[in-house]
């Protein structure tokens, strides 16, 4: 490893001898020759200081793939963490190892890689410092090996899974490490407590990547299925198949284009219930690996959230939480030099309630300097197939991680646009004040939405409104004394002010966290203060028969919660929320219990919500309680089971998925979805009643000619 002018540098030797096997075990003769780096520096707690741990980093590439090998040494390597071998799940617990790629020149975008100790392995696709999508699934691999002195990662991800600049001599590359039961991190370059891994501005450059081609860039990816679905009330069975196809095909490195045939999600995972206690509706992140595929391209605005999404994927191919069939879609997403493009163009098939209609998204930005982003975003179609819209946006974002030295800081501003049915202010507009660093962390938000905007291929709950958003937290880090046993405090004040149309306070809270900690051993204990303020305009039905009275009502929520270490085999966790509620009292508890076997293979999750409230209009009891089981034969062969129920629906419901990936890009699925009802006035909770049954057995399988 070499630096020039202050940037960390490697390079990525040439592949030489035999082919290498990804199997954890660095006996080919090539990782002798590897690019070296020779250590990761501490991040996180104490930047720069010495531990017991190393790690070097070991890099090779050929004509077609870019190999990554980390040797982590361990003084206790009993105590290395593990709790998933699912694909994406949850590895903050766990021991792992990341890599970070921005392959474009911008500084921007870029893709996530990260594997575990057990070799499960997670991969994402990064839009910004802060903005991380780990639903995207790229074609890659990796493997593990243990020994008496720690661990090895091997890597290889094929040039066809990324989109790059052509004959760049280097790429932004950032590398990790994670010791979950120390808590610690360990970076390449970005080893300040303000730094982000996915901050690509603070990256260390790769070099001799120009060696990397892509070949003719085409992947084919059919699939078929059959299908058999049981309805329980008349016993009606029908057996059905069927076949589709997806296409990539990289125009150039920088660029490409997506084409679906039939799509069918079957396989992809059931949504999470969610209780509601709002008079407005609940957000449900899109879970489908073609609309996933690059998603990061179309992220609009700044400080939206979910409270706008000018484009809101799931809107194609769902309506009333029923599957609309997609005939066909096409895709172009990639970046050219200073622009970036994703346009997505769909044509979904005609249902007995919804005729089949054309839908189109489309985003197009351009880098104007280091700092500076300018975009413009347009839809349009209506899913309901009948109505015409549009929508058209326009965004900026300025963002440096050189403020006041080394300190992040962002400006961003938006403003949109609708054209369809609906009546008054269409257009809407906002801006975003950020500082986001480790000791002090503030924002300020405004938000305006006018009552007739109207995004039919997106999400705004609440049109007609203006937003005042702002606060900020200080987060010390005691040096021992009385708080030593404290790895991190985190003082919060934060509040929020929506007005209606007519400038009328419409709603308002303000979240206080007067405790809220940390500990060294990963424990996390809070406790929280919320006054809030509701105006309601129209009656609000809560629950079943408790409706909720048009008025003005001011009352303070409270909170305590305590979780235990993510590092642990068993984790305990719990928050409670008391205090009055529109007049009357609520009380919420929300609790959850998980066990993982010693190597991850086994995996157990209990979680429960159960809300009691107490209202002038009557009394209601909400539940939703969901248990998860996993078993993970190796970490490219699942099975897991999902059970949920809630009380408003009644209904128990089962998703139990058995993913098989044969290898990277070909996966086999066997899923099987049953529901049963608890009838009305049923005093047991075991008293259910069948409803469906499904099965679907799915092989996905994709080619990439040379």
């Amino acid at each position: 490893m070499t630096a020039a002018g202050g940037v960390a540098r490697v390079a990525a030797a040439p592949v030489s001898g035999a082919a290498i096997r990804i199997d954890g075990r660095l006996d080919e003769v090539a990782w002798k020759h590897a690019g070296v780096i020779e250590e990761l520096v501490q991040q996180d707690p104490h930047p720069g200081q010495a531990t017991p741990y190393s790690t070097e980093v070991r890099i090779l590439a050929d004509s077609a793939r870019l190999y990554i090998a980390f040797v982590c040494r361990d003084p206790e390597p009993r105590r290395i963490a593990i709790h998933t071998m699912q694909r994406d799940g949850n590895f903050y617990g766990d021991d792992s190892v990341a890599v970070v790629l921005e392959t474009l020149g911008d500084q921007r975008r870029g893709y996530l890689f990260r594997v575990n100790a057990a070799g499960a392995r997670l991969d994402g696709l990064i839009s910004g410092p802060e903005n991380l999508s780990n639903d995207w699934d790229g074609i890659w691999d990796a493997a593990v090996a243990r020994d008496e002195r720690g661990w090895t990662a091997e890597i290889v991800i094929p040039a066809q899974t990324l989109r790059f600049t052509p004959h760049s001599r280097s790429w932004g590359l950032n590398l990790e490490r994670y010791v979950a039961r120390d808590r610690l991190t360990f970076r390449w370059t970005a080893t300040t407590l303000d730094a982000r891994l996915i901050d690509l501005r603070r990256a260390g450059r790769l070099d001799g990547v120009e060696q990397l081609e892509q070949g003719r860039g085409i992947s084919i990816s059919p699939y078929g299925l059959a299908r058999s679905d049981r309805r329980a009330a008349d016993d009606h069975k029908t057996l059905t198949g069927d076949t589709g196809l997806d296409v990539t095909w990289n125009i150039n490195p920088e660029i490409s284009a997506v084409l679906t045939v039939n799509t069918d999600f079957a396989e992809t995972e059931v949504d999470t219930r969610q209780v509601n206690l709002t008079r407005f509706p609940l957000f449900f992140p899109e879970k489908r690996s073609f609309f996933l595929e690059g998603s990061n391209l179309f992220a609009f605005g700044s400080g939206l959230g979910t409270d706008f999404i000018p484009f809101f994927s799931r809107r194609i191919g769902l309506r009333h939480g029923r599957a609309v069939p997609i005939d066909v879609g096409l895709k172009l997403l990639g970046q050219s030099g200073r622009w970036g493009v994703a346009l997505l163009d769909t044509q979904t098939g005609s249902t007995t309630a919804t005729p089949g209609t054309n839908l189109f998204a489309g985003r197009v930005t351009y880098d104007a300097n280091e700092h500076l982003t300018v975009g413009t975003i347009v839809t349009r179609g209506d899913p309901d197939g009948v109505d015409d819209n549009s929508l058209y946006g326009f965004d900026l974002l300025w963002q440096t991680s050189t403020f006041r030295g080394d300190k992040n800081f962002s400006v961003g501003a938006w403003t949109a646009l609708s054209r369809g049915r609906s009546s008054g202010g269409r257009s809407g507009w906002g801006l975003k004040v950020d500082y986001p660093n480790d000791l002090w962390d503030g924002f300020f938000v405004y938000k305006r939405f006018g009552e007739g905007l109207d995004p039919a291929l997106g999400f705004l709950p609440r049109p007609g409104t203006r937003w005042y958003q702002g606060g900020g937290a200080y987060q010390p880090r005691p040096a021992g004394g009385a708080f030593g046993w404290v790895r991190q405090f985190f003082f919060e004040l934060y509040g929020s002010l929506v007005l209606d149309a007519g400038g009328r306070a419409e709603s308002w809270k303000i979240f206080t966290a007067p405790f809220n900690a940390r500990t060294e051993s990963g424990e996390h204990i809070e406790g929280n203060v919320m006054p809030r303020f509701e105006r309601l305009d129209e009656p609000f039905e809560i629950a079943p028969g408790v409706i909720i009275a048009p008025g003005s009502y001011n009352f303070t929520r409270y909170r305590v919660e305590a979780q235990s270490s993510r590092h642990r085999a068993w984790q305990v966790g719990g928050r409670v929320w008391w205090g009055a509620f529109y007049g009357g009292h609520l009380e919420e508890y929300q609790s959850f219990l998980r066990w993982t076997s010693p190597h991850g293979h086994i995996q157990l999750a209990a979680e429960a919500e159960n809300n009691f409230g107490t209202l002038p209009a009557g009394k209601f009891i909400q539940r939703l309680w969901q248990l998860k089981a996993i078993y993970a034969f190796t970490p490219d062969l699942l099975l897991s089971s999902f059970f949920q129920y809630d009380s408003e629906s009644r209904n128990l419901g089962l998703n139990s998925r058995l993913r098989w990936t044969l290898q990277p890009g070909n996966d086999l699925y066997v899923v099987w979805n049953h529901d049963w009802l608890h009838p009305i006035g049923s005093t047991s909770h075991l008293a259910l009643k069948p409803v469906r049954d499904q099965l679907v057995v799915k092989l996905r399988w994709t080619f990439r000619p040379l």
